[in-house]
């Protein structure tokens, strides 16, 4: 697979869904939401953007299947699977606050190998594939160089169906509060980790992460030189649902902060 030869019409279509939502975000009427679930909200801009996105890769690489939020397709690829979150950040969307982004990634197998977020609101296109840099709006960026968590602006989410790991979650929050310069949630994942990857955050973490959210954004991070393990520090970010998202350099210093709370 050259995937220099397909990444640019994967841009594309994110780019064509993100002109949908803005456009769609203009006239936008709230009573139209759905429940998918406790605070879990979908509307017809969610559902009509994957359609879309779906139509478009389909011309791109047709062997491939389909990992979607919404469903919309049922495809299953035995190599190649397009993990697709359309519109990261619903909430956001609905209320008229960005952040959110349209969310492509690329599966060979159980790994992302290819990702694509296009952040709305600022027209920020962030992309990478395996073996080469990763860019936002073509040009090169990389993970920031701060050594110690002390020095780091850090982004996590929180949860808002799984409350099991609430009281956890907020005595972390509240000790790395203390310790950094600052917590931030934006709302949408994929673009957390699009941050970290250009250097604006020095890590995001969360739990009860999945595919669609993340796919994308992990390939970012990696090939912008940063480093992207679950809360144990191994490599089952998917399958495990948690995630920690590091420059690299103060991954472990993160970790042991992260395992005072969560790996009692």
């Amino acid at each position: 697979m050259n995937f220099n030869q397909i990444i640019d019409r994967v841009i594309d279509v994110s780019k064509e869904a993100g002109q949908f939502i803005r456009d769609e975000r203009k006239t936008f009427d709230a009573d139209r939401i759905e429940y998918k679930g406790l605070n879990d909200l979908v509307s017809y801009v969610d559902k009509t953007a994957e359609q879309k996105i779906v139509a478009g890769l389909e011309l791109i690489l047709p062997e491939a299947g389909f990992i979607t939020e919404e469903k919309t397709t049922t495809k299953v690829g035995e190599r190649y699977n397009w993990v697709i979150d359309p519109l990261d950040g619903t909430t956001n969307f609905i209320h008229g606050l960005p952040s959110f982004s349209v969310s492509i990634g690329l599966q060979e197998y159980d790994t992302p190998v290819l990702g694509v977020v296009y952040e709305v609101n600022l027209d920020e296109c962030f992309s990478a594939h395996r073996d080469a840099p990763a860019y936002l709006n073509g040009n090169e960026i990389k993970v920031s160089n701060k050594p110690k968590v002390a020095d780091s602006l850090i982004a996590t989410g929180f949860p808002y169906y799984d409350f099991s790991y609430q009281e956890r979650y907020i005595r972390l929050f509240t000790e790395l509060m203390r310790n950094c310069h600052g917590l931030r949630r934006l709302g949408s994942a994929a673009v957390d980790l699009c941050y970290t990857a250009c250097g604006r955050f020095e890590a995001f973490y969360e739990y009860n992460l999945n595919a669609w959210d993340v796919a994308a954004g992990i390939v970012i991070v990696q090939q912008a030189g940063g480093e992207v393990v679950n809360f144990h520090g191994d490599n089952e970010v998917l399958k495990k649902r948690e995630l920690v998202a590091t420059n690299g350099k103060i991954t472990e210093e993160l970790l042991d902060y992260i395992d005072r709370y969560f790996n009692l």
